[in-house]
């Protein structure tokens, strides 16, 4: 199966239980409950409309504490009405998020638990933690045995659906083939980096990307930086390029091409140009005197 048809069963989803939490919140009486069932639902369409879109979404931000803290209200708030979602802790326990975001989780787990237990009894609360707690082990789990398929994913070389923008790593490869390819076949290469404010770096991807060939990618390096390889016939014909890119883009942005038998590393090339620092070049061997 496709992942577009996997993207579009997920958003059907999401859909489908953010429409049940708009029905739950018109039932509800007290005001707070449906108040946090409106927020939920709002959460879960807007994770619907972005969910191909996830490189809009602030890595700062831990998405998933959202859910955590709407539902540590709704079992607070009214728990005699909700004390059924009990049960949904362990399946946001899998949920993708920081260390510190599960340990809040797990607290206001059993901060709600505790809650309940004057709703609940002595041996129903008892009960029903001696059944929580292995579920909740079992959802940590299952979120440690999924972190290095998300790392990877973090790191997927296509970042951005439909455009040719790739990670760090690609570049790093690139960089080996394209510099050898410029060797064997006397063709001219340069790495263009362009550093912005943040505000700008997704527009001027998206535009960098329509002005460059089909046969040249982009590259995000940081939160502010981006490159591009360039392969001309020769210097002529890779001034001209410069100047059409220029051009095309009207950078409000630092901009400096480094031809690429001039690149030693990327790391160091990438933190160099963070700090206006031209890149050091490679001293040849001094001869030592013969005697």
């Amino acid at each position: 199966m496709q992942s577009k048809y996997k993207v579009g069963l997920m958003r059907l989803n999401l859909w489908a239980a953010a429409l049940l939490l708009i029905l739950l919140a018109y039932l509800a009486e007290p005001l707070s409950s449906a108040l946090l069932l409106v927020l939920a639902s709002v959460w879960l369409m807007v994770t619907a409309s972005l969910l191909e879109l996830s490189y809009r979404r602030p890595p700062t931000v831990p998405w998933q504490l959202l859910p955590s803290l709407l539902l540590a209200g709704l079992l607070l708030v009214e728990p005699e009405r909700h004390a059924l979602w009990l049960w949904v802790w362990p399946a946001l326990l899998m949920l993708p998020q920081p260390g510190w975001v599960l340990a809040l989780s797990c607290g206001l787990a059993g901060l709600t638990w505790w809650r309940l237990a004057d709703l609940l009894g002595i041996e129903q609360t008892l009960f029903s933690g001696l059944v929580l707690l292995p579920l909740m082990l079992l959802g940590l789990a299952r979120n440690r045995y999924l972190l290095p398929s998300r790392a990877g994913a973090r790191q997927r070389m296509r970042l951005v659906p439909g455009l040719p923008l790739w990670s760090s790593q690609q570049l790093s490869a690139d960089l080996r083939r394209e510099r050898a390819r410029c060797r064997r076949e006397g063709v001219h290469g340069e790495l263009m980096l362009l550093r912005m404010p943040r505000g700008k770096f997704w527009p001027m991807a998206q535009e960098l990307c329509r002005l460059t060939h089909d046969f040249e990618n982009c590259y995000r390096l940081d939160h502010r930086t981006l490159a591009t390889l360039l392969l001309s016939r020769n210097d002529g014909q890779a001034k001209a390029r410069r100047q059409a890119l220029l051009k095309g883009l009207r950078p409000n942005a630092e901009v400096r091409f480094v031809a690429l038998d001039q690149v030693s590393t990327l790391d160091d090339l990438t933190r160099h140009f963070a700090h206006h620092q031209p890149q050091p070049q490679p001293q040849p061997p001094t001869e030592r005197p013969n005697g």
